[in-house]
């Protein structure tokens, strides 16, 4: 199998997509995968501190992050683009529109291939792919996470529980089947 790559993208890249990062990065080890992150608004620099203990509590691994904005090279070395929400799904198609088959929401990626389990990570894209328009969406809110910005601690373990729920389906999904998950 070679490297599969999956990009988060939130905001500022300073809460939910560094959590998705770093949580699918300890379940979906490379050198089968590689995970990262970016921001539609995203400024170079450290990661928000309670979402730093939020990600080491979890089981994450902090070190050696560093927020970056979206770019199309991002999209477009990715095999797999997802957004927190549906306004960071769309943005990276626009800045990529042939991503459009490689980029959800996470939710709705999930959503897409519910019941499902891959023999590869790009299999499942493919599937989601072949799914979107079949199924009836759900409201935008239940799509998305909401950034927790501004809010206080419990907020964002709140949006953080949220995302490893999502991301741990996620792992389930990418995860060959014949190879265990990390317990």
């Amino acid at each position: 199998m070679t490297t599969f790559e999956v990009l988060f993208v939130c905001t500022g890249n300073l809460h939910r997509s560094p959590v998705a990062e770093r949580l699918l990065a300890a379940e979906l080890p490379e050198p089968d995968f590689t995970v990262r992150s970016a921001g539609t608004g995203a400024r170079p620099g450290p990661l928000d501190p309670t979402t730093s203990a939020i990600i080491d509590e979890l089981g994450g691994d902090v070190r050696g992050f560093s927020a970056r904005p979206l770019d199309v090279a991002h999209i477009e070395r990715a095999d797999l683009v997802l957004g927190l929400e549906r306004c960071h799904r769309e943005a990276a198609v626009r800045l990529c529109p042939l991503a459009l088959r490689r980029c959800f929401t996470l939710r709705e990626f999930n959503r897409l291939t519910d019941g499902t389990q891959a023999d590869a990570p790009l299999e499942a894209v493919r599937l989601a792919a072949s799914r979107r328009g079949l199924l009836v969406p759900p409201p935008d809110e239940s799509d998305g996470i909401d950034d927790p910005v501004g809010a206080p601690p419990g907020v964002h373990k709140a949006r953080a529980l949220e995302v490893r729920d999502a991301v741990l389906r996620l792992a389930g999904i990418l995860k060959p089947a014949t190879a265990p998950l990390h317990s």
